[in-house]
């Protein structure tokens, strides 16, 4: 039995997997009120988009947005000056901008 080492290889190793993202440690209130008066994005439980300046906000998650544009599979349906969703409907709000 040859207990010496075995050949060098031509093989590249492996491809390291990539670093972690970093997490936020805030909690969804710190994100909240940190989008207050920024452009957002509100996905319905429909599949639809409205995006536009959130102005304010409730613990029911009603949700004020100001210059609003409602997006059905990417595109713009109807553009609206104000408009308020009703928090039952909301599946998620998502900042626009990095934050």
């Amino acid at each position: 039995m040859d207990n010496s080492p075995p050949p060098p290889s031509n093989e590249s190793p492996p491809p390291q997997p990539p670093p972690p993202q970093a997490t936020h440690t805030g909690s969804p209130t710190d994100f909240l009120k940190g989008v207050v008066g920024k452009r957002v994005i509100v996905r319905l439980t429909s599949g639809v988009d409205y995006r536009g300046l959130l102005s304010c906000l409730d613990g029911y998650m009603n949700i004020a947005l100001e210059q609003t544009e409602e997006h059905v599979n990417g595109v713009v349906t109807n553009r609206y000056g104000d408009a308020f969703i009703r928090g039952n409907n909301v599946l998620y709000i998502s900042a626009a901008e990095p934050i």
